[in-house]
């Protein structure tokens, strides 16, 4: 759980660089921090669920 976190912050933090170094606008650093984390980890939910249905999952055979 520590690691989760640990990258979660690492995330936010350089979301919010990031975009504030290219437009100059602190809010808006803030607001993608925020924004673009919680679309991505509804796009990685997404993303297992079609991985497990195309069988991408499965064990590789030797």
């Amino acid at each position: 759980m520590i690691k989760t976190l640990t990258f979660a912050s690492m995330h936010f933090t350089i979301a919010f660089l990031v975009t504030w170094l290219l437009t100059g606008d602190m809010m808006i650093g803030g607001l993608v921090a925020i924004v673009e984390p919680a679309v991505n980890s509804i796009a990685y939910f997404f993303h297992e669920k079609a991985w497990i249905r195309w069988g991408f999952n499965r064990p590789q055979q030797a």
